[in-house]
């Protein structure tokens, strides 16, 4: 063993420094997440303030804690409940949809040969590069033409089929071991019982990333709804914000009380799916 092998002691200087090094990307990762928590800090605090303090909005916290606001939203608007039924049915068969048709192309781009099939994904990832506004207007009509206006299908079936979604479970099933593939076919095992018994329990870190990812995208859907609803029991909760701007002027603190009345269950469901959800974008991230 040679004197360059034998390690140097740390010292108290070397401790010092280590640790200035590591308050340091503390004290920055705590300013940043003050930083993105102060909006939704600054809502939840404002609807409960009166609607003069919440006009001005000259300070913080309230000077009176007015959480009868959040009934009186509630109850101010006539659909409200409904608009807030309506969100949760429409992400929850959105959500399904999605999960249901990427299991399955992600699947057959992943394990299965067919001629075609590089050509067939890169025609796929090639529409993520489309803007959603592109698409708006021609599917617009296509709803028109199949007389879904008001209706739950215009809300829901355009969107149970996601690239993204596709990708992000394609690049996960690609990281499964060929040989699990080979011992269950040896078995016996069809494609379907491959994917239903092995591939999606092994996937369910990816599976819930993508739920939530789509989740998220269909609760703050505002665009397309308003396009393809005219009757406010059949708006979604963002739409239905609208109720709370009147020619009178807007109730700041009641709208605000609404948004998060309606931020809560997104709240509730990262919270309970975050572990999943984290390892899923780490392990996808890296696999491919």
């Amino acid at each position: 063993m040679t004197l360059t092998n034998i390690k140097r002691p740390l010292t108290n200087l070397d401790r010092l420094k280590a640790l200035s090094g590591q308050s340091v990307i503390y004290a920055i990762l705590i300013l940043g997440a003050l930083w993105a928590l102060f909006p939704f800090a600054w809502m939840v605090f404002s609807s409960l303030k009166g609607y003069t303090e919440a006009y001005a909005a000259e300070t913080f916290l309230p000077t009176r804690w007015l959480f009868s606001n959040y009934i009186d939203a509630w109850n101010k608007v006539e659909f409200f409940p409904r608009y807030f039924a309506n969100t949760i049915f429409i992400a929850v068969c959105t959500v399904a949809g999605v999960l249901t048709t990427s299991t399955l192309a992600a699947y057959a781009f992943a394990r299965m040969e067919f001629p075609g099939r590089d050509t067939l994904f890169i025609i796929l990832l090639a529409t993520m590069m489309i803007p959603f506004e592109v698409t708006l207007i021609p599917n617009f009509i296509l709803v028109r033409n199949l007389q879904w206006v008001d209706n739950y299908a215009a809300l829901i079936i355009p969107w149970i089929a996601s690239a993204f979604s596709i990708f992000l479970l394609r690049q996960f099933f690609k990281s499964i071991p060929q040989e699990l593939f080979d011992a269950a076919v040896i078995d016996g095992c069809t494609h379907l019982r491959f994917l239903t018994t092995i591939v999606v329990p092994l996937s369910r870190p990816a599976l819930i990333t993508s739920g939530l990812f789509t989740f998220l995208a269909t609760w703050n859907s505002l665009m397309w709804a308003i396009l393809v609803t005219n009757k406010p029991e059949m708006r979604p909760i963002q739409v239905g914000m609208a109720a709370f701007i009147g020619e009178a002027g807007t109730q700041i603190q009641l709208l605000l009380a609404a948004v998060t009345i309606s931020v809560i269950p997104v709240i509730i469901v990262y919270l309970i799916l975050q572990r999943w959800f984290i390892e899923g974008i780490a392990t996808v991230g890296i696999r491919g």
